[in-house]
């Protein structure tokens, strides 16, 4: 009897994961995908050093960062996926909008600033999931995106 109550707990805990996952990640491309149109005249680059015709009256360091986790589906379907090897799909997505949700956060600081442009863009990514358990820890990451806000 016991087993029975597990297999039906984990598997409503599936399903849900998997539609109020979906319908999370659906939403959160949607508002990336707007922000992004709103966004896309203020240009980052990745150069150091900035051209000789750009003017600025200052420069002013911006930072975005975004912590992104896993649900439980992901969770799941990542542990199946990983006995057998290969492209973890759930996780992808995952890390394309973490990386996305960052770089808009960044830009839209340097918007309130005023600043046209961003130099020197650099990001980074730190995983924030611990092993306390004995057993696989839910995945969670940061992303960070950071430049130099030009202020004409």
């Amino acid at each position: 009897m016991d087993l029975i109550v597990s297999l039906v707990v984990a598997a409503v805990l599936l399903l849900a994961g998997l539609l109020f996952g979906r319908a999370a990640e659906k939403r959160h491309y949607a508002d990336l995908k707007r922000r992004e149109a709103e966004l896309r005249n203020l240009l980052i680059f990745n150069e150091r050093r900035l051209p000789a015709d750009v003017v600025c009256s200052r420069a002013v360091l911006v930072v975005g960062s975004a912590v992104i986790a896993e649900d439980y589906f992901k969770h799941a379907a990542a542990s199946m996926k990983s006995l057998f090897g290969g492209r973890i799909t759930a996780y992808e997505s995952l890390l394309d909008r973490g990386r996305r949700e960052a770089i808009l956060r960044m830009k839209e600081r340097a918007r309130t600033l005023g600043a046209t442009m961003i130099f020197n863009v650099r990001f980074e990514t730190a995983s924030l999931s611990e092993d306390r358990s004995g057993s696989r820890p839910m995945f969670s990451a940061e992303f960070i995106a950071y430049g130099t806000a030009l202020v004409p």
